[in-house]
């Protein structure tokens, strides 16, 4: 069952959408407009569970502007819906605007039920009233950011859901499951610089107009999720695909709304497991592509750098020897790290994109058995010395990987805490090279072994 919540721009449609899936997914503030994508979200109510869709605010708008491509996505919303939550601001009353779309809904020939909004206090039940003339039912008084009415919203849903026949519930894929479970979706990050082509990479991948998408830049606000499967050599891959806002340097980040829309891209970037960096082919690595390549690779995420518009490009051959020079020389915690050339536009070069996603994902799950990484140990100390610190000979007695995602290695030996950075790249670059484990960061931790003695009172 899939409910819409439409409305005109300001009537608290994300904060209802945030109560509804439980967690604070959608963007939220007094500014009209932060919605220009429609979102999609697990939500409850009671026992009552459905797929919630945030839209933006409708409004009249030619069909090329801004606000006209984002009428656009609500509209999709509308068809896809099983059922619409139609909200007007109880406190503003009722605006022409909302009659005017109150005609579209009815012309739809979906249910509706009519949600009038901020209803709380003496102003607020005036215009509960005034909602009665809309003419799309009876209006249900809510407050989406106390939570009052969800009782009443609840009455007005249950008569849409079936009971389900025993049998029919087959519940959710197991969190815990193995990461290679058909079952698990991939979470793929799409990151970069304002206006890179993010939304229309993603349109491209899915093979449709799903994302908003346009000249302007930073038309992205939220983190959208969108699921979709890819067809794979040897099997199909669930993926979760996240349109993330534009991140600019830190200084130009002055408003409210853009400080919340770098938080929600940067929450996607953890919550990831492959990020996708999209640079210009034109201005490939400016500070900020390696700033956020930086912060991917330090939250421990798979790093593909998908490089952008390359249909702009006249001498690719040298192109592509500059930018594999260029990523090696100043992203060294990702050596290898894969580059895909391609046009978010037309979509060329696209067919290479998803291949180099599974590829880093195998890596970033990869596992080494102790008995080869010991042997290996013991070749890298004899190639390569550890250095004496202080006097001492630094003695390794073992080593193991103790996680995955991304590998994650602990080295026994005496003062570790002294261990020179050097030597601890070189051992990194061994593991890399031993067992063929590239592009995803690595973890190496080294631990002094623990004194028997050290709890002992001294007399």
């Amino acid at each position: 069952m899939k409910i819409a919540l439409v409305g005109r721009p300001n009537v608290g449609k994300s904060t209802l959408f945030n109560r509804l899936v439980g967690k604070r997914l959608a963007l939220v503030d007094d500014t009209p407009g932060v919605t220009r994508d429609r979102r999609e979200g697990a939500g409850r109510l009671g026992d009552l569970e459905f797929t919630a869709i945030d839209t933006p605010g409708l409004e009249e708008a030619p069909e090329a502007a801004l606000e006209g491509r984002m009428r656009k996505q609500t509209d999709r919303a509308v068809e896809d819906a099983d059922i619409c939550l139609f909200m007007v601001d109880a406190r503003a009353g009722v605006t022409p605007l909302d009659q005017t779309f109150a005609s579209i809904l009815r012309s739809s020939g979906k249910p509706i039920i009519l949600l009038a909004n901020k209803s709380e206090g003496a102003k607020g039940e005036a215009g509960v009233y005034d909602a009665y003339e809309l003419g799309v039912g009876d209006p249900i008084p809510v407050s989406a950011e106390h939570g009052e009415g969800m009782g009443d919203l609840f009455t007005a849903l249950e008569p849409f859901f079936q009971t389900p026949e025993a049998g029919d519930d087959e519940g959710d894929p197991d969190e815990e499951a193995a990461w290679d479970n058909p079952l698990k979706p991939l979470r793929v990050a799409i990151v970069g610089r304002p206006n890179a082509g993010k939304s229309t990479l993603v349109n491209q991948m899915l093979g449709e107009d799903r994302l908003l998408t346009g000249p302007e830049a930073g038309i992205t606000r939220d983190s959208i999720g969108v699921e979709w499967r890819w067809a794979g050599p040897d099997r199909d891959w669930p993926v979760k695909l996240f349109d993330t806002a534009g991140l600019r340097k830190k200084a130009r980040v002055q408003s409210k709304l853009e400080k919340l829309s770098v938080g929600d891209s940067l929450r996607a970037i953890r919550f990831a497991e492959i990020v996708v960096l999209l640079i210009d082919a034109e201005t490939p690595f400016e500070k900020q592509d390696l700033q956020i390549a930086d912060l991917a690779l330090r939250e421990g995420r798979g790093l593909v750098l998908a490089v952008n518009k390359w249909d702009l490009i006249s001498d690719k051959q040298k192109a592509r020897e500059a930018l594999r020079e260029q990523a090696d020389r100043l992203l060294p915690q990702a050596p290898g790290a894969p580059i895909v050339t391609l046009s978010a536009l037309n979509g060329a070069g696209l067919k290479k994109l998803m291949p180099a996603i599974v590829k880093l994902y195998v890596d970033w799950n990869a596992r080494v058995k102790t008995p080869a990484l010991n042997e290996w140990l013991q070749e890298a100390i004899s190639r390569h010395t550890p250095p004496a610190i202080a006097g001492r000979r630094l003695k390794f007695k073992y080593v193991a990987q103790i996680k995955t995602r991304p590998p994650t290695f602990v080295a026994h030996c005496n003062l570790a805490q002294d261990v020179p950075a050097a030597y601890k790249r070189y051992l990194i670059n061994g593991i890399r090279d031993a067992f063929d484990i590239r592009a995803v960061p690595i973890r190496l931790i080294m631990k002094s072994p623990d004194n028997p003695y050290a709890d002992r009172k001294k007399f």
